[in-house]
């Protein structure tokens, strides 16, 4: 259930505490449509809450309800209503995002942990070879060429041409054989990316070997790169456009 479909039954709630009056009573039969639409939003109401909130406290739940209804002995002032509820209700979604994620990963190694270690047998020998380079976080560089000038930043926009591989050297997308260079923002692609390219200078050619986990990870991109796979790219930085939207045209962005 969406946090604005939540905070929408909390408000039907509230609307209903504040045109009530007097002590709750139980009825035991529906003489009217009025009493009818009355319960089915009762009901409705707590089986959205029941689904979503199944820690509730129903003496606070219903102590609420009765304060609101005379404004009196609030514990928590009105204002701040909304911003608790949308704090815990968005802890919640991340809770449940973060776990179907760990679950996927799960699912992932299961089905493609060979191809995790052939990724990482590739890159334990890759290192070893003459001229590549390891960062901190992994990841592996050879320069092919060198160019001048300054280094992009996260916020920069380059234009790059291309060439991905797997490490079996299959190619899954390539600036070059489309004959037409890419424009992307440094920080809006993977992070094997962001941080090969501030490395480069304009007119440098690089080739990046990038760990699944600067890459995709669990992820399954198109028809080639399986969940886990280390990527190989040929990259060379043709121009810098810095910072965004200075007076440079923009392109559409690119997924890598």
């Amino acid at each position: 259930m969406k946090l604005t479909n939540i905070l929408a039954a909390t408000v039907v709630g509230l609307s209903i505490v504040s045109c009530t009056n007097g002590q709750f009573k139980e009825k035991s039969s529906l003489a009217s449509e009025v009493d009818s639409v009355s319960y089915a939003i009762g009901l409705d109401m707590a089986t959205k809450i029941k689904a979503n909130f199944d820690e509730m406290d129903q003496d606070l739940f219903v102590q609420g309800f009765k304060n609101g209804m005379d404004s009196t002995n609030l514990l928590i002032e009105a204002k701040d209503v909304n911003t608790i509820l949308r704090t815990f209700f968005q802890k919640k979604q991340e809770e449940k995002m973060k776990q179907m994620q760990e679950e996927q990963a799960k699912k992932a190694e299961a089905e493609f942990g060979d191809n995790k270690k052939a990724g990482e047998e590739f890159l334990a020998e890759n290192k070893t070879k003459d001229g590549v380079k390891t960062t901190e976080s992994g990841l592996q560089y050879l320069v092919l060429k060198e160019g001048e000038g300054e280094t992009p930043k996260a916020t920069s926009r380059v234009k790059v041409h291309y060439h991905g591989t797997l490490t079996d050297g299959t190619v899954f997308d390539s600036s070059v054989d489309r004959g037409e260079p890419a424009e992307f923002g440094v920080g809006q692609v993977i992070k094997g990316w962001t941080e090969g390219l501030q490395l480069m200078k304009p007119g440098a050619k690089y080739k990046f070997f990038i760990p699944q986990e600067l890459a995709y990870g669990a992820q399954q991109r198109g028809q080639h790169i399986k969940p886990f796979s280390t990527l190989v790219f040929e990259v060379e930085l043709l121009d810098i456009i810095e910072p965004l939207g200075q007076g440079h045209s923009k392109g559409d962005g690119h997924g890598h």
